[in-house]
């Protein structure tokens, strides 16, 4: 009878183990290195002819290289001459189509964890679907025929966002595409009166909107406590009438709080850099209707090539 009890015992120990393995890979998606993060997190590319995949003609498929999902079939690659892998299909439902920030390419990512993968083309005549996935190497791994696919990582949390100003929202946005668990991001306008306010009104100082970032993120790898922090980190949040040399009511240093809970976590850190000796000029305000800037303005410094003039990273919590 006893051992009976030490057997049954042993397999709860086991059975909670094996919960707890399963629990971990629900909520973490595979290891990035930074050369893989800057494609498929921060919508980078590789350079042509460098990625191990182009010339591979082996049986296989190909999946994400963040979360495992299926995304592509060996029989749909086909040699088109770019420099990217190419494929003129998908595995049904693995790739989502979005307009590329670029205003004119239409982007490609992953249905499952929104990676990036590459871009798509239609109507080149390669192949008789008419259609080109031109895909970084670097954002899949190929698996041969003859072995299994790995489990699907799927977060068991949605997506969530958080809106942020800090002086010249190119410059803000610059510093948070860098953040794992930052999905997307966005550059706008928030907290005036206008309707669908253009650059040059709020420019005016007229309209009350202020220079204000989107940031749309997987609270399974990034929280909203530690957005915050890198908020402050990456901008003057004592400076009253704007950030460096943009002076003005459009770059004041603000945070949007969707709710209660965020307004606490928010206000928390406030009193934490009073209490360090710090002023702050940061005031709160609740979520407004946040107008998207125009094109050009989006991820401006990745497009231009250059860093921000007005924003710094300076750590201040958790010092060692």
């Amino acid at each position: 009878m006893f051992a009976n009890y030490i057997k049954i015992f042993l397999l709860l120990i086991a059975c909670n183990a094996c919960g707890q393995t399963k629990k971990e890979a629900v909520m973490k998606y595979n290891e990035l290195t930074d050369k893989e993060a800057y494609v498929i997190l921060n919508k980078g590319t590789e350079a042509p002819y460098s990625g191990e995949y182009t010339n591979n003609k082996a049986a296989g498929t190909y999946v994400c290289k963040q979360c495992n999902a299926p995304l592509y079939r060996a029989t749909d690659k086909f040699e088109s001459g770019c420099g990217w892998p190419s494929f003129d299909d998908e595995i049904e439902g693995a790739v989502i189509r979005v307009p590329d920030a670029d205003g004119m390419r239409t982007e490609i990512i992953c249905a499952n964890c929104k990676g990036h993968l590459g871009h798509v083309f239609l109507n080149e005549g390669f192949t008789a679907k008419q259609t080109r996935h031109c895909v970084n190497s670097i954002s899949m791994t190929f698996i041969p025929e003859n072995e299994p696919l790995k489990p699907i990582i799927k977060m068991n949390e949605e997506l969530k966002k958080a809106y942020f100003a800090s002086g010249c929202f190119w410059g803000t946005e610059y510093y948070f595409r860098k953040l794992k668990g930052v999905v997307a991001t966005a550059v706008g306008y928030m907290g005036g009166d206008v309707e669908n306010p253009t650059y040059e009104q709020v420019c005016t100082k007229k309209t009350g909107h202020l220079e204000t970032i989107e940031i749309e993120y997987n609270p399974a790898i990034i929280s909203y406590d530690e957005l915050v922090k890198y908020f402050f980190e990456t901008h003057d949040f004592s400076q009253e009438d704007g950030q460096g040399p943009d002076i003005g009511p459009q770059y004041k240093s603000v945070i949007f709080y969707a709710d209660a809970a965020q307004k606490e976590i928010d206000e928390k850190y406030i009193a934490e850099l009073k209490e360090m000796g710090y002023h702050v000029a940061t005031t709160l305000q609740p979520v407004a209707h946040f107008w998207k800037a125009e094109d050009y303005h989006q991820q401006y410094y990745e497009h231009k090539g250059t860093t921000p003039y007005c924003h710094i990273y300076k750590q201040i919590f958790d010092k060692k």
